[in-house]
C-alpha cells in the first residue's frame, strides 16, 4: 500500500506504532518496523541518553528496516534533559522522530540538519497547522478516542481526520480508535496517509508489558475507559480500573492535582505494565479496546491488516458501484 506517507518515510506500509511511555521498547519496534510498519521506541522510557543509544543498537540487531524515536515534552517540576535524549538519537543515526506534548520547534533545526524527518502528534488542526508551519514533516492527528491526551476539543476522529486533511499539505495519520483493516480503510477514505497504533500494538506478542494486561484488553470493552484530568484541563483518557474511578470522584467532588498526585504517580503505572497489577496505578488505554479481540505477533497483525484492506477496498467497495 503506497501513500504519500511510506514514499517520504520511507516504510512499506502506512502503519506507525506510536510511542508509548513504558511500552515503546526496543522488541516492540523492531517488531513493527520488520512486519513493514514504522516502529517507534521511546525516549524517555529509557533512563538516560546512553541507555536509549543502547536501546537503539538493540533494535537495529533485530530489523535492518527504518524504525523511529518518540520525544514527548511535557511539563515537570524535574524535566528530564531533553536536549541530551535529542543529542543521543542524532549521534544514534535514526532518521525518524516522532515528536509529541510541546512545541517541537526549538529542536527542528538540530533534526533538520541531522537529514531527520519529523512527525508530530497533534490533538486539533490549528496545531497541526502550526506544525505544518514551522517545518515538520508529517503529523499524527490524534481523536477524540485516543488513548493518553486526546487535548481538550473533544473532537473525534471521523471528524478530525478529514477538517485536518483538506488544509495541510504534508502527510497526515491518522490516530485514535484504530485497530485492525476496518480502520485503516476508512482513515485512508477520511484522506489519511497512514494510521498510527498504541493500544493495538500494546496488545501483541513481542510487547514487554506483563500479560495480564494484555488479556484484560481482550477482555475490555469501549467503555471502559476513563477520563481524568478534565477538570484540570489536561484531559487524558485510561483505561477503567480503581484508581482511575477514584481520581475521576475526587475531581467531581472539587479536589486538585495535590489530591490525586501519588495515584497518578508514572512509577505506579510503571507496575501495571511490568507486574500486570490491573489497580496498581493508572494506565493509558483507548476506546479501541472494544476492537481488540485476539494478541497476535505483529507480523501476523500488520500482514493480516493490509490483506483484509485491500480485500475490503477490492472487493466489497468496488462491488458497491456495480
Amino acid at each position: 500500500m503506497r501513500t504519500r506517507f511510506t514514499e517520504e518515510f520511507g516504510v512499506e506500509h502506512p502503519i506507525v506504532q506510536g510511542g508509548m511511555m513504558w511500552v515503546g521498547r526496543a522488541e516492540l519496534a523492531a517488531a513493527v518496523s520488520e512486519a513493514g510498519g514504522l516502529g517507534i521506541i521511546t525516549a524517555l522510557t529509557q533512563p538516560t541518553p546512553d541507555d536509549l543509544l543502547a536501546e537503539i543498537e538493540k533494535a537495529r540487531s533485530l530489523t535492518d528496516k527504518p524504525f523511529g524515536v518518540n520525544v514527548t515534552i511535557l511539563p515537570s517540576i524535574n524535566p528530564p534533559p531533553y536536549q541530551d535524549y535529542v543529542k543521543a538519537i542524532i549521534e544514534s543515526g535514526v532518521k525518524i522522530v516522532e515528536t509529541a506534548g510541546s512545541n517541537p520547534e526549538p529542536f527542528l533545526p538540530y533534526y533538520k540538519e541531522a537529514g531527520i524527518k519529523v512527525l508530530h502528534k497533534c490533538t486539533s488542526v490549528r496545531h497541526a497547522l502550526k506544525a505544518q508551519k514551522i517545518g515538520v514533516d508529517g503529523v499524527s492527528i490524534d481523536g477524540f478516542e485516543c488513548a493518553g491526551h486526546p487535548g481538550e476539543d473533544d473532537v473525534p476522529g471521523l471528524i478530525l481526520i478529514p477538517a485536518a486533511t483538506q488544509v495541510l499539505d504534508i502527510p497526515v495519520i491518522a490516530s485514535g480508535g484504530i485497530a485492525d483493516a476496518r480502520g485503516l480503510v476508512a482513515a485512508l477514505a477520511l484522506g489519511a496517509d497512514g494510521v498510527n497504533m498504541g493500544t493495538r500494538f500494546m496488545c501483541t506478542r513481542e510487547s514487554a508489558i506483563h500479560q495480564t494486561v494484555k488479556e484484560q484488553i481482550v477482555a475490555h470493552s469501549e467503555r471502559d475507559t476513563q477520563l481524568i484530568f478534565r477538570t484540570m484541563h489536561n484531559t487524558a483518557r485510561v483505561a477503567n480500573n480503581e484508581i482511575s474511578r477514584k481520581v475521576v470522584e475526587i475531581e467531581k467532588s472539587g479536589g486538585k492535582f495535590e489530591d490525586v498526585r501519588d495515584l497518578v504517580a508514572g512509577a505506579r503505572g510503571r507496575r501495571v505494565f511490568e507486574e500486570g497489577d490491573l489497580d496498581a496505578g493508572i494506565w493509558s488505554a483507548g476506546q479501541v479496546q472494544g476492537l481488540i479481540n485476539d494478541i497476535p505477533t505483529c507480523a501476523e497483525l500488520v500482514s493480516r491488516m493490509v490483506t483484509e484492506a485491500e480485500s475490503i477496498i477490492n472487493s466489497r467497495l468496488a462491488g458497491m458501484m456495480r
